[in-house]
């Protein structure tokens, strides 16, 4: 098992801890990642976008002109798609992107993103955190007694309100629990901080 060293909120070394061969120590599966960040975006979207068929159009009810007799090409309505005004051929409506992907192959990329963010050094273990208030300047100095630099993204076990609100402020330091991690956001934020309820979290809900 990979050991990573603990510390503290004053960037001190306490100890260290050993993680899990599953989680941080499996092969990269660099397509089955791209697979589940595609899916991901593809939730994402709204597809809210919308244009009005020929039905959809108001007018056109009556014929333009008589069938035959004028030697023009035969017309039934001023709203086909080929009229100023008319409605759109094939137009998009509301609809969802979104997919389904196997658990297996979510958990999969899950374990590679782990793995290839501790073999890259963009791990760091906590001991806890823990503010008595709530305080972007405390948040602030957590991170730099911890040497972060750039995006992070920080994991706790539970929901901890005060740790929310508190690094919220900050720029490109995100927060979340550690069930609802996910391939997307562990790529999109360079260092990624655990505590080491979270890491036992992770063990618990993901294996």
């Amino acid at each position: 098992m990979p050991k990573v060293a603990v510390l503290n909120q004053k960037g001190e070394n306490v100890g260290e801890i050993e993680l899990n061969d599953t989680l941080f120590a499996t092969e990269i599966a660099e397509q089955t990642v791209y697979e589940v960040v595609k899916s991901q975006l593809a939730n994402k979207r709204q597809g809210t976008q919308s244009a009005k068929t020929r039905s959809d159009v108001r007018g056109g009810g009556r014929k333009p002109f008589r069938q035959k007799g004028t030697g023009r090409a035969r017309q039934g309505s001023i709203r086909a798609p080929h009229y100023r005004g008319g409605g759109v051929s094939f137009a998009p409506k509301p609809r969802s992107y979104g997919y389904k992907l196997a658990k297996n192959i979510r958990r999969k990329a899950l374990y590679s993103v782990l793995t290839s963010k501790l073999q890259d050094n963009e791990i760091i273990v906590l001991d806890s955190i823990n503010l008595e208030d709530y305080s972007t300047k405390k948040a602030k100095e957590i991170l730099d007694n911890i040497k972060v630099e750039g995006k992070a993204y920080i994991v706790t076990a539970d929901n901890d309100p005060k740790v929310y609100r508190s690094f919220r402020n900050i720029d490109k330091i995100n927060t979340t629990q550690a069930q609802f991690i996910n391939v997307y956001d562990l790529l999109r934020y360079g260092t990624l901080v655990l505590t080491k309820d979270a890491v036992a979290k992770l063990e618990e809900v993901f294996i």
